[in-house]
């Protein structure tokens, strides 16, 4: 099973009613930066990390679960 972390954040992110253009301002990027970076399948770490926190969503657990199966 394989893990596209950019749909993940993207859904995520609207679940919580935060827009495209928020994360972008959050993360001091251009909104297509962000719209490039929901069609990544992996991210950075640093980024992710950075990402986790500003929608307090451990999104490194995605990874673990893949250890248990």
């Amino acid at each position: 099973m394989q893990i596209h972390i950019g749909h993940i954040i993207r859904d995520e992110l609207h679940r919580q009613g935060r827009t495209n253009q928020w994360l972008a301002d959050q993360l001091s990027v251009e909104r297509s930066t962000v719209q490039r970076l929901f069609n990544k399948p992996s991210v950075d770490t640093q980024l992710l990390f950075r990402i986790s926190k500003l929608l307090e969503t451990d999104f490194f657990v995605c990874y673990s679960r893949l250890l248990a199966m």
